[in-house]
């Protein structure tokens, strides 16, 4: 089928348009999805919440073409790590009936990236930029920007303590580079990592601007490795995400 259309027929043969929801999915491992994943192996394991549709629910592949978004939906962005089960496909299945028009989810997250990465004019930042104007150019509206990332920052006192800064930054310069200064966005407060964590998730708690609302992850289970949140972590915080979406900004 083709995915860019932006009308349909109805019964009486006349065009009606249908709504593109754009979602940017963006940060590190556990936004790109780690759930299934063990020895660098994905199980193939995709839970109900997370199956595809694909009249509703499509992601923008790295080559900024629509396709029927499915698990891995991260697997051609955070090309260098394995990537499984994240909360995407969760979040876009449990916000479709509610919002009208079909979902477009665009990946962006890479794991182990720190947020100075994500800083306006580096390549991380960049590419979420370009990819969220591609998608937004075929007609859809963005929506939010579901962010979760921190988990590398944890462990420098540093990069700790300037958190909240640079959060901050970022959110402004997406929505000024985005066209969008009231842009949502939703935001995860750790469930893991070493060093200053408690610092991060302050920091991510405590960000006090408009249209943006924190999700808090601590107490979802951990795989093996206390860092990488389980399967069915990933389709609760999905979950999570979605009613702290329809309740803020559906």
């Amino acid at each position: 089928m083709g995915l860019s259309s932006s009308t349909q027929k109805d019964d009486q043969s006349t065009t009606t348009t249908v709504k593109k929801q754009i979602f940017i999915l963006s940060g590190q491992s556990n936004m790109a999805g780690r759930g299934g994943v063990k020895n660098k192996r994905w199980d193939g394991v995709v839970p109900d919440d997370c199956k595809p549709d694909p009249s509703t629910i499509h992601r923008l592949n790295a080559n900024l073409i629509w396709e029927t978004a499915q698990e891995p939906l991260h697997a051609d962005i955070d090309t260098k790590k394995t990537c499984g089960v994240g909360p995407g496909m969760s979040f876009a299945n449990a916000v479709k009936d509610y919002i009208p028009g079909v979902i477009d989810l665009v990946p962006c997250a890479v794991g182990g990236t720190a947020i100075k990465e994500w800083a306006k004019g580096q390549k991380l930042y960049e590419d979420m930029v370009r990819r969220a104007k591609s998608a937004a150019s075929s007609g859809g509206e963005i929506k939010a920007m579901l962010w979760y990332q921190g988990e590398s920052d944890a462990p420098s006192q540093n990069a700790a303590g300037s958190y909240k800064t640079n959060m901050e930054t970022l959110i402004h310069n997406v929505r000024s580079d985005l066209g969008l200064p009231s842009l949502p966005i939703i935001q995860v407060a750790l469930a893991s990592g070493d060093g200053y964590i408690e610092v991060i998730r302050e920091a991510q708690k405590a960000i006090d601007l408009p249209n943006v609302v924190c999700v808090d992850a601590k107490g979802l289970e951990l795989k093996e490795d206390n860092l990488h949140l389980t399967t069915a972590a990933q389709v609760q915080l999905g979950h999570m995400l979605a009613d702290a979406y329809l309740a803020h900004f559906g």
